[in-house]
């Protein structure tokens, strides 16, 4: 009997065969060969980024999200990738004596909650949760509003509001909360937020002084639910309803920034993304003293990204290779599930038109009976070289689960292996799971 070949379906990017990497070769070739492209990309760069590639993304957004208005380069300030943003805008707009509580959607993207706990918010993290429209917004004001109630009369807490760690700066604003999505194709439950509840989103943040951080990372990697490749005019993002609704924001901060990446379209090691928000948050974020002192985040890698952007190269690639990539590999996914999973009783989202997948990275499904997701990964590891995502892990920490479910759900990445090796691990689970309902 031949040994099995390991299967991955707990990696969250995209499988080397499927990006651009030799229009990547061209760009930065291209890029190197001119003085004008790579004086500047070899030096600092201004605090907000490489002007050329600002001014791209805010072209090839307004494009993509076909808003009114069309988007502004000076609200775009380039990052090292969303990670390390939202480092930075909580370096710049929290502070942990007056920012007082973060609260997450639960199920949580799970490797931004060491960023917070290195932010100084260990222990201050609250799960909300989430049903078939996103975010539970109703559950986030209930919970604000009883947390504001608690510690209206605690001393202590009221003297702690008056400090402050970080000077006042005016292009700083201290957020009193913190609230973090992912509003379409949420990592790891699939689910997209419906613009109803992108707008009750805001107008609790507005009520409480919350700023909402949005990782739009997974937006340009959609599918339309009748299953063709081409996708249909994105959701409007919270941060373009925030421009607008009920008259604008409050201030010249607003209360959402939009946190992108191009890390799951050229890939990982690229390490270039961009924060959208208001001018005035745009600029306060390119003032934290990273970028002061060691200039703007991977300013040689913006020259080689601009090319891709400016030549339409990347938007093709997008329309030609992953989108419809994806669309091929989640379909072969939800037919070996539903071929070797269903009849053993998991579940997951694919039917209906409100919650069929149709974009992203994964898919969400929910073990058999009492089956723990833990134990089902710890065998599925051993006896099957198979490596899945336990539910546990999305569990935010130090808080009571808002969803009991957690434990007894799986996150099961398709961009990652290709359809034969989909489908051979779907069955390697299968196979699991048959052993473990049967004893």
């Amino acid at each position: 009997m031949h040994p099995l070949d390991p299967i991955d379906l707990f990696q969250g990017r995209p499988a080397p065969a499927l990006l651009p990497t030799e229009h990547l070769k061209d760009a930065a070739i291209k890029a190197l060969s001119d003085k004008t492209i790579f004086g500047p990309g070899l030096g600092y760069g201004p605090d907000e980024g490489y002007a050329p590639l600002r001014q791209n993304i805010a072209t090839w957004l307004s494009d993509f999200y076909q808003t009114s208005q069309p988007h502004n380069a000076d609200r775009i300030c380039i990052t090292g990738g969303a990670s390390q943003n939202l480092a930075t805008i909580l370096q710049v707009f929290t502070d942990p004596l007056q920012t007082q509580m973060i609260w997450m959607v639960e199920p949580c993207y799970h490797l931004v909650f060491r960023t917070f706990e290195d932010a100084g918010f260990s222990g201050r993290m609250r799960g909300i949760p989430e049903d078939e429209e996103g975010m539970d917004s109703n559950a986030l004001e209930k919970a604000l509003e009883l947390f504001v109630e608690q510690n209206a009369s605690d001393c202590n807490v009221f003297k702690t509001r008056l400090q402050a760690i970080k000077p006042p700066k005016h292009w700083r604003k201290i957020y009193r909360h913190i609230i973090y999505c992912v509003p379409s194709f949420s990592n790891p439950s699939g689910t997209t937020m419906t613009v109803s509840r992108r707008e009750s989103l805001i107008r609790v943040a507005r009520k409480f002084d919350a700023l909402i951080i949005c990782d739009d990372v997974y937006d340009f990697l959609s599918w339309n639910r009748d299953g063709t490749s081409s996708s249909s005019t994105p959701l409007p993002r919270l941060l373009d309803i925030d421009h607008t609704l009920d008259g604008g924001p409050l201030n010249d901060f607003g209360n959402v920034v939009s946190n992108g990446t191009f890390s799951k379209l050229i890939g990982p090691g690229c390490r270039v993304g961009w924060a959208e928000g208001t001018e005035k948050f745009a600029y306060g974020l390119s003032q934290a003293g990273q970028t002061i002192s060691g200039g703007a985040p991977s300013q040689l890698m913006s020259t080689f990204v601009n090319e891709l952007l400016e030549s339409k190269i990347l938007q093709e690639h997008c329309a030609n290779v992953l989108v419809p990539q994806g669309r091929q590999r989640c379909l072969i996914m939800i037919s070996a599930m539903k071929k070797y999973l269903t009849p053993l009783g998991v579940t997951f989202s694919s039917g209906s038109a409100r919650t069929a997948v149709s974009g992203g990275y994964c898919i969400w499904i929910r073990l058999p009976g009492s089956l723990k997701a833990m134990d089902v990964c710890q065998k599925a590891t051993e006896e099957q070289k198979l490596t899945l995502g336990c539910g546990d892990v999305f569990e935010v920490p130090g808080d009571k689960p808002s969803r009991k479910d957690l434990h007894h759900r799986l996150r099961l990445c398709f961009m990652w292996e290709d359809g034969e090796k989909i489908v051979e691990g779907v069955e390697r689970l299968a196979f699991v799971i048959s052993e473990m309902l049967s004893n």
